[in-house]
């Protein structure tokens, strides 16, 4: 089968490099290269950086709209496009141009989170679930049926980590859906369609978003901390430092004290917010390596003599 995948992140390399093993990938579109690092090089996105690796011709338009794009994929000619994380709304078109339609493989489990961040949104909503479908797309933001779907339990995984775990996921049902479009045609497949009154959003992270607060409880801090990673770190001002929290955990037993105190004690280090503290386990002070929390309060006297606080960064 001819493909022609769209996509940008991780998570749409992971189920690209899936494709290449058993169909063929004519072309690649995804984001242009994004300046990175206080060099700002430009960086190509790992979408970009597989394709040329596989020897595939990429695409990094600006716009999806314009007749130059469209001209391109008819010269292309796939049956099929699939699209993981692209970032772009494709219009109608483009839709409409190869045989068997677009198929988007979308990381929640519609029609919940529809949206640019539903891993996320699906960590710091506190789900017990989060899952990736097979939809068939449509004009609308995230709005078409689907065919196939996957869950799987958030616990305490990480975001990155349930990324990979859903692009992984992602991969097989659309390996699925193509093996049955290419054995028994579109009549193979059965399609859900969404329940409007049951739809939530998914927006972009907001920068600074996930910055663990004193005035919200432990829960919310916690799950703040989960949902962040590189692109979206978890910050705050810690007895005179802003670092960034790597990795921290519920705290019970603990004495009361007021929201943005800081403990101490017997090797933990603890954060007091509305209702409670949480352990950090492993963070960054700006400009160092990540450390264990044991490391840094050693070498932080405020900290260390229990006369820090910490705070929500601007």
């Amino acid at each position: 089968m001819r493909l022609v995948f769209m996509g940008t992140p991780e998570f749409a390399a992971t189920i690209l490099e899936a494709l290449l093993d058993q169909h063929e990938v004519v072309g690649v579109f995804t984001r242009p290269d994004a300046v990175r690092g206080r060099g700002k090089e430009l960086v190509p996105s790992p979408v970009k950086k597989l394709s040329e690796a596989a020897g595939i011709e990429v695409f990094t338009p600006s716009s999806m709209k314009n007749d130059e794009v469209f001209e391109t994929l008819q010269g292309l000619n796939p049956d099929l496009i699939c699209v993981a994380a692209f970032g772009r709304i494709l219009p109608k078109r483009i839709l409409e141009l190869p045989p068997l339609g677009c198929l988007n493989v979308h990381g929640s489990l519609l029609p919940r989170w529809r949206g640019a961040a539903p891993m996320e949104r699906s960590i710091l909503a506190g789900d017990e679930y989060a899952g990736v479908c097979i939809m068939n797309m449509e004009e609308g933001l995230d709005t078409g049926a689907y065919c196939e779907l996957r869950s799987v339990a958030i616990g305490q995984k990480s975001l990155d980590e349930l990324q990979a775990e859903l692009a992984k996921l992602g991969a097989e049902a659309l390996l699925k859906v193509l093996s049955s479009l290419e054995s028994e045609g579109p009549q193979s497949l059965t399609w859900q369609v969404q329940d409007e009154d049951a739809v939530t959003f998914a927006p972009k992270l907001a920068k600074g978003e996930l910055n663990p607060d004193p005035a919200l409880g432990v829960s919310d801090n916690l799950r703040r901390i989960q949902t962040s990673n590189a692109a979206h770190p978890s910050r705050l001002e810690l007895g005179g430092r802003t670092v960034t929290i790597l990795k921290a955990q519920v705290s019970e037993g603990i004495p009361e004290m007021k929201p943005s105190s800081v403990l101490f004690h017997q090797g933990r280090l603890l954060l007091f917010c509305n209702g409670g503290a949480f352990e950090v386990l492993i963070l960054k002070p700006d400009g160092k390596k990540a450390m264990d929390a044991r490391s840094f309060a050693m070498g932080n006297a405020a900290v260390r003599d229990g006369s820090a606080c910490w705070s929500k960064l601007a």
